[in-house]
């Protein structure tokens, strides 16, 4: 697709017969059953779910060594979508700095029709083929980057256009869908291709979908993260204290880590300028902040790293 198409018969011979348009056989007669039915129906839809990614771990595994190697070679993960597949993936990059420490340029997302997609429905926004390569070019991407669009249904042309851009500039290229791989016309490096089925609601892809949607995103950057050192054992040691509770998290993440009480977990804190890994290899080693801030600069960020150096 190399323009914007109208809604027409065209739009409609194209979505016909994919699967997040299908309806759902065990679902036909919902609008006559009761609450609790109901619940049990779309609990037994979700329950499907995590089975269905399971199946694509080894393209989720490609995706994210691509999303590691162009980290470390200062590179950035944008995420492109529309409706809720856009919505998630700027969701998925907000939690990113918080909890990873990182900066916001990191891991960015943009939704068709911008900021006001993110509270209400844009829905013509989709179909603007020119407007997702624009807004990927005005990121200002190069060949270090990673563009991974989103897209339930697979077609959706502002996400294509996005793509396609980011493949004419040389940057590395995703796709999550959730139609099946034989499907998948677009010229991407990995496609991550969930199939789960049809909706509780025909066409509703904010419930199944986005839910495999989310639990693929979360383990991209999870596992990305993690490869950076940005996890010890299974503890975010590099979250940012921008709250009482996360200001508080840190306390208890350098007690469990090292034995000590409270008030010395608080006090290696406040002398590690509230950075719970240099506070950790200070613990750990003995050393000063500065001493500790080296080690962890040889250990490439990497707590265990940092302490074995010391040893």
């Amino acid at each position: 697709m190399k323009q914007e198409e109208p809604l027409s018969k065209a739009v409609f011979e194209e979505i016909k017969n994919l699967t997040t348009e299908a309806r759902n056989p065990a679902t036909l007669r919902i609008d006559k059953q009761s609450v609790s039915e109901i619940l049990h129906l779309i609990n037994d839809e979700d329950l499907k779910i995590a089975a269905v990614v399971r199946t694509e771990i080894s393209y989720i595994e490609k995706a994210v060594k691509i999303v590691v190697q162009a980290f470390k070679e200062g590179g950035r993960l944008i995420y492109v979508g529309a409706g809720t597949s856009g919505r998630l993936g700027v969701l998925d990059a907000s939690e990113c700095p918080p909890t990873f420490g990182v900066s916001p340029e990191l891991v960015q997302g943009i939704i068709a029709g911008g900021f006001k997609a993110l509270v209400s429905a844009q829905e013509g926004a989709e179909d603007r083929y020119a407007k997702g390569a624009e807004e990927i070019l005005a990121l200002h991407i190069t060949p270090k980057d990673v563009i991974c669009g989103i897209a339930a249904s697979r077609r959706t042309p502002y996400v294509i256009g996005a793509i396609d851009k980011a493949r004419e500039v040389g940057c590395k290229t995703l796709y999550v869908t959730c139609t099946p791989r034989k499907e998948m016309k677009i010229k991407v490096d990995v496609a991550i291709c969930p199939v789960v089925g049809p909706e509780v609601v025909m066409g509703s892809t904010r419930m199944k979908a986005g839910t495999a949607t989310k639990m693929i995103l979360n383990m991209i950057t999870t596992t990305a993260m993690i490869q950076l050192g940005k996890v010890w054992e299974n503890m975010m040691v590099d979250l940012q204290m921008t709250s009482q509770k996360l200001v508080e998290r840190s306390k208890k993440i350098v007690m469990q880590a090292t034995g000590v009480d409270y008030e010395s977990a608080e006090k290696a804190l406040k002398q590690a300028d509230g950075h719970v890994k240099t506070a950790l290899v200070m613990i750990k080693t003995g050393v000063t902040p500065a001493e500790a801030h080296d080690l962890l600069k040889k250990g490439e960020g990497f707590v265990h790293r940092a302490i074995a150096l010391h040893r």
